[in-house]
């Protein structure tokens, strides 16, 4: 059965400078963690990435797959598991609102990831936590960077 685990994290600074890291998948390896390499294979009518292949190494769950994203408003990215080696579902969004007149977002993670191998609950939930910790960490750290750079 897929375990569900969401968490959010406020970053200093605006929706659309958010959306630019989330979208910038060449550079994921730079900031995620825990994936090691990203290639897009598709991109939509507008040149978003359609769909991605992601090598993950998130300790427990170690995967080469591909993900379909779909681009639901300027402020909302989610994702569905189209093929992998080790994983049966890795599906997921994020979710940005702004707040303060638009100085900063409030980002929120949402992951479903269930494995082909049989493993303790307790180890895919702490797998997925561990996933989003360090994705919104990174996330946040890797925007108020570029903004403090520009």
């Amino acid at each position: 059965m897929a375990e569900h685990t969401r968490s959010s994290i406020t970053i200093e600074a605006a929706p659309v400078e958010v959306m630019e890291v989330i979208s910038d998948f060449a550079h994921y390896p730079e900031w995620t963690g825990e994936v090691k390499e990203a290639e897009v294979l598709a991109t939509d009518e507008q040149g978003r990435a359609g769909q991605v292949r992601l090598v993950l190494d998130a300790g427990a769950i170690k995967d080469d797959h591909t993900l379909a994203y779909t681009w639901n408003s300027d402020t909302e990215v989610s994702w569905t598991l189209v093929k992998s080696q080790m994983l049966r579902t890795l599906d997921g969004s994020y979710t940005l609102v702004a707040h303060d007149g638009g100085k900063t977002t409030e980002v929120t993670y949402q992951l479903t990831v269930d494995v082909k191998i049989p493993m303790l609950g307790m180890i895919k939930r702490k797998a997925e936590k561990v996933i989003i910790d360090r994705a919104l960490a990174g996330l946040k750290k890797r925007v108020e960077q570029r903004a403090a750079d520009n």
